[in-house]
């Protein structure tokens, strides 16, 4: 096999971070030496995460076995992850805002036909749903675990508490027609064809604002490996709490 060098589209903010973060790890368990020091071990996950490089790319460009390759990145993600916040902690920086972008986005996965609970018949592929909260600039601040792609998107934001959440704290979500019967603290655009003209005012408005919840989804399919994973299901959400702490840690 071939190896090159290659680059990463991140600031080296994100390895300082995660490097440390490892040390911490490797310290806490004990660990008296490794094939790969911590400053490599991170530069290996940002490469799997960032890139979707496979890990058999990884293993030849950094001279260890695949093995070894997927327990660095697995205690990677599992660090990131245990650092990521949950709904009710993202709130103490969402109440803030003036109000909050809800949508919901697919992340395709490598499945076959008969996995149906995992296939979006609005998308016609097999994927994962995640909801996403963005703030009124289009920033990233939460995304939610993943659950089968075949779970509606308002089903979804009630299953993770997104519409209670908002209603306690009296909060307004903007968000697409998918989110319809949501209630009173998600706004959502008119749905019909024939609308008055002050309706289709309000839905115009209204895109206008929610579309800039789009640079989020950017954001999320900015990594590589979200944009087709091939690794279970089980795994999913913790590859995206990973992303997320990584996403904030870099900004």
């Amino acid at each position: 096999m071939l190896v090159y060098p290659s680059a990463i589209d991140l600031s080296s903010r994100s390895l300082r971070f995660l490097t440390g973060q490892l040390k911490a790890r490797r310290r806490e368990i004990g660990t008296r030496w490794r094939r790969l020091p911590a400053s490599r071990q991170a530069l290996l996950a940002l490469a799997h995460l960032r890139c979707g490089d496979t890990y058999v790319q990884l293993a030849a460009g950094f001279g260890i076995g695949i093995a070894t390759v997927y327990r660095y990145i697995s205690e990677a993600v599992e660090v990131l992850a245990g650092l990521a916040p949950s709904l009710a902690e993202a709130m103490r920086t969402i109440r803030e805002k003036a109000f909050v972008i809800l949508d919901g986005t697919l992340l395709p996965i490598d499945r076959i036909a008969a996995d149906t609970p995992y296939y979006s018949g609005k998308h016609k592929r097999h994927g994962m749903n995640v909801q996403v909260l963005t703030d009124p600039f289009g920033r990233l601040l939460w995304a939610s675990p993943a659950l089968p792609a075949s779970t509606h998107d308002l089903t979804a934001a009630r299953q993770h508490g997104i519409i209670e959440t908002f209603t306690e704290a009296g909060l307004n979500g903007w968000a697409d027609k998918a989110y319809q019967g949501a209630g009173g603290p998600v706004r959502v655009p008119f749905r019909g064809r024939r609308l008055k003209r002050w309706k289709r005012r309000h839905n115009t408005t209204h895109a206008r604002i929610r579309c800039l919840g789009e640079q989020a989804m950017a954001t999320l399919k900015g990594w590589r490996l979200l944009r087709k994973l091939r690794c279970s299901t089980n795994r999913i959400t913790a590859i995206v709490q990973a992303v997320l702490v990584l996403h904030h840690a870099s900004a």
